[in-house]
């Protein structure tokens, strides 16, 4: 196995970059990141939306959401990137429509976050932030959401760790991701691909354990914190 990984590392690293497109661990990464990034605004949007008190708002959001989560992810990727340049007539690269994908993805359990802390908070916050002459804007920019996402942190970081796993998915459309370049250095070697798929599995569990004990520490702290203050 030692001898696999001091051969294969870089490619298993980066893919073929620079010769190539970015691939491999790293573009697994960057991946999760943008799309967790990119989809923050809209499932802040959403959340919102979510627990509006207007019907006609949180109705349709609602429905979406629950069609978004419903429906399997890799559903959801093939209309991406077969059906919509059908449509339209844009032919988006594997890693463009990966993100997309992943865009859609977080940002719907994103807003399913975001509801539930601001459904947490005590209404009387909301209430007397109106009553000193905030705008329900700036009620909500100033005083619900800053507590929604410091108490949404670990689910946050815990959603991060979701999206990791989802972009091996980009496999079935010939992304170079992590698990795809994988599949390669066994084709390489052939006769080592119990090695190969457990040095795969050995770096998803150590990028989303130390995630999921980060999402673990931050509860932790915050519950500490929320003692302290009662």
């Amino acid at each position: 196995m030692l001898e696999l990984i001091d051969t294969y590392w870089l490619y298993f690293l980066v893919g073929q970059y620079p010769e190539g497109p970015l691939g491999g661990l790293v573009l697994t990464i960057l991946l999760s990141g943008a799309a967790l990034v990119l989809a923050m605004p809209l499932g802040l949007l959403l959340g919102i939306a979510r627990v509006s008190p207007y019907r006609a708002i949180s109705l349709p959001v609602a429905g979406l959401v629950q069609v978004v989560r419903a429906v399997p992810l890799l559903l959801v990727l093939f209309w991406v990137y077969f059906f919509l340049p059908a449509v339209t007539g844009v032919k988006t690269s594997q890693a463009t429509t990966m993100l997309m994908v992943l865009v859609v993805f977080d940002s719907v359990y994103l807003a399913e976050i975001v509801a539930a802390g601001m459904r947490a908070l005590p209404k009387g916050q909301l209430e007397s932030a109106r009553s000193l002459g905030l705008g329900y804007g700036a009620a909500l920019r100033h005083v619900v959401l800053p507590q929604t996402l410091r108490h949404g942190l670990p689910s946050i970081v815990n959603q991060l760790v979701s999206t990791i796993k989802a972009t091996s998915l980009g496999y079935i459309i010939g992304l170079s991701e992590v698990s795809f370049i994988a599949t390669q250095i066994n084709t390489l070697v052939f006769t080592q691909a119990v090695e190969v798929y457990l040095i795969l599995a050995l770096t998803y569990f150590i990028l989303c354990f130390g995630l999921s004990r980060l999402a673990f520490l931050l509860e932790r702290r915050l519950q500490r914190r929320t003692v302290q203050a009662s």
